[in-house]
């Protein structure tokens, strides 16, 4: 009888969702998917209530195109791309619509990274977090990223950047 309840148990269980931090390669697909819908950085994009591509904002902008595209245009910036796809590897907006500096205190530091990790660049010590962009290693030295103002999200080696500040893992 016992058997019986538990061979019930487990099959009726079987076709329950199981509540699992997503695989690192869900992480990494959708970044490749998101990559491949060609949508362009925008500086502030991505940071409106929901996750995803929205108009930017010109407040804080430094970019190289002027007069200032980012709040007629509708895209992501690097921030705005991660926080887009944890949320839906997650299913929730575990990053939040703040920038690269509130994420990177949502996360911990790794040693090894592993592809679907966040790598940051930027300085952060244990009293103070200036970062000022954010990719999704992809391992092999390259990452995923929304990287300025005129391209859209690709892959980009990871030493473009100069100022390494770490791996982080939600």
């Amino acid at each position: 009888m016992a058997v019986a309840l538990a061979l019930v148990l487990l099959t009726a269980s079987a076709s329950l969702p199981i509540l699992v931090r997503p695989y690192p390669s869900a992480i990494v697909r959708l970044a490749y998917e998101i990559e491949g819908r060609g949508i362009v950085y925008s500086w502030g994009g991505g940071h409106a209530s929901d996750p995803g591509p929205s108009k930017g904002t010109c407040l804080g902008y430094q970019g190289r195109i002027r007069p200032c595209p980012a709040a007629r245009t509708r895209g992501l910036d690097c921030s705005g791309f991660t926080r887009w796809v944890y949320a839906m590897a997650h299913g929730v907006d575990v990053l939040g619509p703040g920038t690269t500096d509130d994420h990177v205190r949502r996360m911990h530091r790794v040693k090894k990274p592993v592809p679907g990790d966040l790598i940051f660049f930027g300085k952060i010590t244990k009293k103070t977090v200036k970062t000022h962009h954010v990719g999704i290693y992809l391992g092999h030295g390259r990452m995923m990223n929304a990287p300025e103002t005129g391209a859209s999200v690709r892959v980009d080696d990871i030493r473009r950047i100069k100022d390494f500040a770490g791996f982080y893992r939600y």
